[in-house]
């Protein structure tokens, strides 16, 4: 159940990644429907995404397992920090996109 974890971490990613090109997408349609709404979901599903790898984390400390936290730690902080900033990028440029939209 525990490893349902990094799956649904995976998942929630590429969701928080797919809403802002969602959002893209529609736009060029001009359909200007929730982009907000789309936004705040975008950021969501990563901060859902993130505490699921805390939560993991949080059990390999639990168990006592340190070979598997040493082994990976590098790399789930890596892939958190990639996660986070392409998520902010995103949605900061939907922002842009649409405030421009907005101001003509």
């Amino acid at each position: 159940m525990i490893s349902l974890l990094n799956l649904g971490s995976l998942v929630l990613g590429l969701i928080a990644w797919m809403l802002p090109i969602v959002t893209y997408i529609r736009y060029k349609k001009h359909d200007r429907g929730n982009w907000v709404v789309l936004s705040i979901m975008s950021i969501s599903a990563c901060a859902i995404s993130l505490c699921f790898q805390i939560f993991y984390t949080y059990h390999k400390v639990t168990v006592e397992d340190w070979v598997a936290l040493m082994d990976t730690m590098y790399a789930v902080a890596f892939a958190s920090a990639i996660l986070l900033i392409v998520t902010i990028i995103l949605n900061v440029i939907t922002l842009i996109m649409y405030r421009d939209r907005k101001a003509k």
